[in-house]
């Protein structure tokens, strides 16, 4: 087991209807390089996964997104699904939530459908981003701007499209939260208030 996480900590936002392997995948990422992966939700209990259109297992959730606070976690990571990102884009404090990682300077990893929570809190207003393809026109409307790539990375954001896409989404999100680039920078930001 590595190291480069040690001490950090990495949100997961989701609910029913995740797409399992987008949650799971970056969750054994950030365990084997030491940190500490957690799921947040809308409420207590468990979530649904789904393995494209048939349920998977149910995970656990840690803590729902109204006791979170974004400033004890380093990164997040927009798991998705159809059905998850929907309901999430609906519900006001996973969508403050969301906005709360952009305003801190943190890293923010979306894949699939995850994205509709970047452009529901219009997040993706000048930045490139790719998602599953039906997101494209969504993401554009957003002012966004949409790349058919396995990763896309613009600022602490990246994103990728689909499941065969993981090895490169999971790398990038031990690279973005070992880096700490992201960290530094909201502490200048503190120390020149």
């Amino acid at each position: 087991m590595g190291a480069e996480l040690k001490g950090k900590r990495v949100a997961f936002l989701a609910t029913d209807g995740v797409e399992q392997v987008e949650l799971t995948e970056p969750w054994h990422a950030v365990k084997q390089a030491g940190g500490t992966p957690e799921l947040v939700s809308l409420e207590q209990g468990e979530i649904q996964g789904f393995d494209h259109f048939d349920k998977a297992e149910k995970l656990p959730v840690d803590t729902v997104v109204a006791a979170a606070d974004p400033a004890d976690y380093d990164a997040l990571v927009l798991p998705g699904g159809v059905i998850n990102p929907d309901i999430l884009r609906t519900n006001e404090g996973a969508m403050a939530f969301v906005a709360a990682f952009f305003e801190q300077g943190k890293p923010v990893g979306a894949i699939c459908h995850g994205p509709w929570s970047l452009v529901e809190t219009g997040v993706v207003k000048g930045r490139t981003v790719t998602s599953w393809p039906s997101l494209r026109t969504d993401i554009e409307n957003a002012g966004g701007t949409w790349k058919d790539e396995e990763l896309v990375i613009d600022r602490g954001l990246f994103t990728s499209r689909r499941p065969a896409d993981l090895p490169a989404f999971c790398r990038k999100l031990v690279e973005e939260v070992a880096e700490g680039r992201h960290a530094e920078q909201r502490e200048a930001a503190k120390a020149a208030r």
